[in-house]
């Protein structure tokens, strides 16, 4: 499931960034609910960043401190994070993008964490006949939390 929270999350802003587009930016006389590019592109490659250190970071504390250990930090960053964005909510919309670039980024920590030490764990855990089709597991599961995250953008969306 990690591997799915991690897509998941990843895939999860762009539909987003269009609804508050759609709330926030209605005012803008060019373009009509469109997000500026330097905003979109701040809020999408603020995630990327805190990914690429996690990876860094969580790499080198699992090999330091245990895997399973530093596992369990990267989880609940996660959660913690996900449940911060998910209150992301303020009167004006600089207070609601800074505050989710800020979630964002700490999700991105927790996703770049769990990237080098799912498939870890599941390799080292596994026995060696069943090996590959735990790791082909692992990574196929980025599939259906795309999927899955499209879907529930688009459900919300139509509920409200």
């Amino acid at each position: 499931m990690g591997l799915f929270t991690d897509a998941y999350d990843l895939f999860c802003i762009p539909p987003i960034m269009k609804l508050l587009g759609r709330v926030y930016y209605e005012d803008n006389r060019d373009d009509k609910y469109q997000i500026p590019q330097a905003v979109l592109a701040t809020m999408l490659g603020t995630v990327l960043l805190g990914t690429v250190i996690g990876q860094l970071v969580f790499g080198m504390l699992g090999d330091r401190m245990g895997r399973r250990h530093v596992y369990g930090i990267s989880l609940m960053l996660m959660v913690l994070s996900s449940v911060g964005c998910g209150f992301s909510i303020c009167r004006t919309k600089t207070c609601v993008l800074a505050s989710l670039g800020f979630f964002r980024f700490f999700l991105g920590l927790g996703i770049g964490g769990d990237y080098p030490l799912s498939a870890t764990i599941m390799s080292e855990f596994a026995n060696k006949n069943t090996r590959g089709a735990f790791i082909a597991a692992v990574f196929s599961m980025q599939g259906l939390g795309i999927l899955a995250s499209s879907t529930v953008t688009m459900v919300v969306s139509k509920t409200f």
